[in-house]
C-alpha cells in the first residue's frame, strides 16, 4: 500500500535544545497510527510536523490527501462571542465550499455550458471522498457521541468549560471527516461512554488517523500500529501489530539485549581463557630424532612463534570485545521494602477526619499493612490534596493523620531536584554519591550521558522518571502515588504496574488510567467534591 505521509530525515530544535533528529518514517492509507512516549519526547512536535504547523529545520515531510487533513491541537483557543454553530460551519466550510462550487457548476451545465465537466468531476470525488452528503448527520452523531447534544447551537463558546470546548473542537472536526486526521491527545476530558464512541468512530473511519495518546486502553482498541518517540536519542521507532505488537516487541528486544550479553561475556570468558592457556603452552615435549638438534630447535621455534600468535590474536579480539561491552539489561523494576526482622502489621495509615476548606472534605480511611487502595473521583473531588495530607505535605484544617512506617511520595507533577543540580546530583541527595551513578544505572531509566543534564533542562516525562528513580531506592512500607502513569511512555507504564503488584507494602493510588484501573485489585475510594465527605475503611 502506498504511503500517504512520510517523514524524511526530520529535524526540530526549540530554543537550542534538540526535540527530533533525523527521523524518517512513512504511514500508509488507512493506517491507524498512535505516538506514544513519556511526555515532553516531542509526539506534539512529532504531530505539528505531520500537519504542517511546524517546519522542520532539516528533512521534509510529504503529506498526499486530496481529502484533506484535518488537525486537532491540545492547546487551541476558541474565540469566546463565537457560537456552537459557527464552531462547526468553520469546520465544514471547505465541504461546504465545494459543494456550493458543484451547485454553480450544475447549474451552468443545465444552461448548456460544459466547460466545467471537468472541474465537476474532480470536486465530486473529493466531495464524496469525504462524506459530503452525510455530514450533517455527522454532526449530530459526533455531537450526541461526545455528551454534547444537549448544548445549545446558538450558545457562546466562551460559556462552556475547558471540557466541552475541548469536545466541540473534536465533534467538528469528526463531522468534517477529512482524509488524514491528525489528533494530539483526544481522550482528554472524556468520560468513558464519549471514549467509547470515539474508539468505535475512529475504528469504522476510512481514511488514515494519527494520533497522540498515552492512554493505553485507547492505543489497544484503535492503534493498528505505533511510533514511539525517544526522548533521550530524539528519534522514533516504529511498531506493528497495534498495543500488543509493541508490548511484545519490547519483551523481545529485551530478551535479545540479555542473550547479546550473555553471547559477549561468554565470548570474552572464552578469550581470556584461550590467551591464558595458549600462554601456558610449549613446544610438544617430543624426543630428539636422530640427534638433530637443529631440525628440533627450529621446529620448537616454529611451535612458539604459532603459540604467541594465537595469543596476541586472542588479546585483541578480548580487547576489542571490552572496548565495546555489551551490558546486562536492568533488571525489571522493584519497589524496596523496609528491611525488619519482624514484618509491621495492622494499621499502618490512618486518616480521622481529615479535611481542607475548599478542597477537601471530611475523609476518613485506614490502611492496613500490604493493604492497596485506588482512589478516584472526578477532577475537583480533592484527591491530590488527601495524598498530599497524607504524606504529611499538607497540614488539614481538621482531622488528623496517624503514621506507621516510612512513606514513599510520588507527588502529580514531581519537582526531585533544583534546576541548576545535575540528574544524578539530585538523584543522589540524600544518599551516598560514592555509587550513586552504578544504581541510578541499574534501574534502566536512564543513558549515562543524560546523568550531567541540568534538572532545569529536563522533559516533564524525564522529571516524572527521576522522582521514579529515587522513590525505588528508597525503602518505604507506605507508597502514595498521584497519577504515577502520568507523562512515562506506556512501556514504562506497564513496567512500574508490575513493580507495584510485586511489592508487599501498603499502596495508595490515585489514577485516571483506565487499563491500571480495569486491573486494579484490591479496595476502592470514590471521592465527593469537598462540600461531600468520603470515607473508607
Amino acid at each position: 500500500m502506498p504511503a500517504q505521509i512520510t517523514a524524511l530525515g526530520v529535524a526540530k530544535s526549540f530554543d537550542g535544545r534538540t526535540v527530533l533528529d533525523s527521523v524518517t518514517c512513512s504511514l500508509a492509507s488507512g493506517e491507524r497510527t498512535g505516538i506514544v512516549g513519556e511526555n515532553g519526547s516531542g509526539k506534539s512536535t512529532l504531530l505539528r510536523l505531520l500537519a504542517g504547523r511546524e517546519r522542520p529545520d532539516q528533512g521534509e515531510v510529504v503529506v498526499q490527501a486530496d481529502g484533506g487533513v484535518g488537525y486537532l491541537a491540545q492547546d487551541e483557543r476558541l474565540p469566546p462571542d463565537a457560537t456552537v454553530q459557527q464552531v462547526i460551519d468553520r469546520a465544514l466550510s471547505d465541504l461546504r465550499a465545494v459543494e456550493a462550487r458543484l451547485r454553480r457548476l450544475e447549474a451552468a451545465m443545465a444552461e448548456g455550458d460544459a466547460s466545467g465537466l471537468a472541474e465537476y468531476g474532480d470536486l465530486m470525488t473529493v466531495f464524496e471522498l469525504r462524506g459530503g452528503y452525510d455530514a450533517d448527520a455527522r454532526v449530530e452523531r459526533a455531537l450526541h457521541g461526545l455528551g454534547l447534544g444537549l448544548v445549545g447551537r446558538d450558545r457562546a463558546v466562551g460559556g462552556l468549560s475547558g471540557g466541552e470546548q475541548v469536545r466541540l473542537r473534536l465533534a467538528a472536526l469528526l463531522a468534517a471527516a477529512p482524509e488524514v486526521l491528525l489528533l494530539d491527545e483526544p481522550t482528554n476530558h472524556l468520560d468513558e461512554s464519549a471514549l467509547t464512541w470515539l474508539e468505535d468512530h475512529l475504528r469504522a473511519r476510512r481514511g488514515t488517523t494519527v494520533v497522540v495518546s498515552h492512554d493505553r486502553t485507547f492505543l489497544e482498541r484503535v492503534a493498528t500500529g505505533l511510533l514511539e518517540v525517544d526522548g533521550d536519542r530524539h528519534g522514533v521507532v516504529r511498531y506493528g501489530n497495534g498495543y500488543a505488537g509493541y508490548l511484545a516487541e519490547k519483551a523481545a528486544a529485551r530478551r535479545r539485549w540479555a542473550q547479546a550479553h550473555e553471547q559477549w561475556r561468554d565470548e570474552t570468558d572464552r578469550l581470556r581463557e584461550a590467551a591464558a592457556t595458549t600462554a601456558r603452552q610449549v613446544a610438544p615435549g617430543r624426543p630428539m630424532k636422530d640427534g638433530n638438534k637443529m631440525a628440533y630447535d627450529r621446529a620448537g621455534g616454529r611451535v612458539q612463534q604459532s603459540l604467541a600468535s594465537r595469543v596476541r590474536n586472542a588479546e585483541e579480539r578480548l580487547r576489542r570485545l571490552l572496548a565495546d561491552p555489551v551490558p546486562a539489561p536492568p533488571e525489571p523494576l522493584r519497589f524496596t521494602p523496609v528491611l525488619r526482622s519482624r514484618r509491621i502489621e495492622g494499621v499502618v495509615l490512618e486518616a480521622a477526619g481529615v479535611a481542607v476548606t475548599g478542597r477537601l472534605g471530611h475523609t476518613d480511611l485506614k490502611v492496613a499493612a500490604g493493604e492497596r487502595l485506588l482512589v478516584s473521583g472526578p477532577n475537583g473531588a480533592g484527591k491530590s490534596t488527601l495524598l498530599r495530607v497524607l504524606a504529611g505535605e499538607l497540614a488539614p484544617d481538621g482531622g488528623h493523620v496517624t503514621w506507621r512506617g516510612r512513606i514513599g511520595y510520588l507527588p502529580q507533577e514531581p519537582r526531585p531536584g533544583e534546576p541548576d543540580e545535575t540528574l544524578l546530583a539530585a538523584f543522589a541527595r540524600g544518599g551516598r554519591a560514592e555509587d550513586a551513578a552504578e544504581r541510578l544505572s541499574s534501574l534502566g531509566l536512564f543513558r549515562t550521558e543524560v546523568f550531567s543534564v541540568p534538572v532545569g533542562r529536563l522533559s516533564t516525562g524525564q522529571r516524572q522518571r527521576l522522582a521514579l528513580a529515587r522513590l525505588l531506592s528508597e525503602p518505604s512500607e507506605v507508597l502514595l502515588l498521584d497519577e504515577p502513569t502520568n507523562h512515562l511512555s506506556p512501556a514504562l507504564a506497564e513496567e512500574l504496574e508490575t513493580a507495584l503488584a510485586g511489592y508487599d507494602g501498603a499502596v495508595v493510588i490515585v489514577s485516571h488510567d483506565r487499563r491500571l484501573r480495569r486491573r486494579w485489585q484490591g479496595a476502592h475510594l470514590v471521592m465527593r467534591p469537598a462540600t461531600a465527605s468520603a470515607a473508607c475503611a
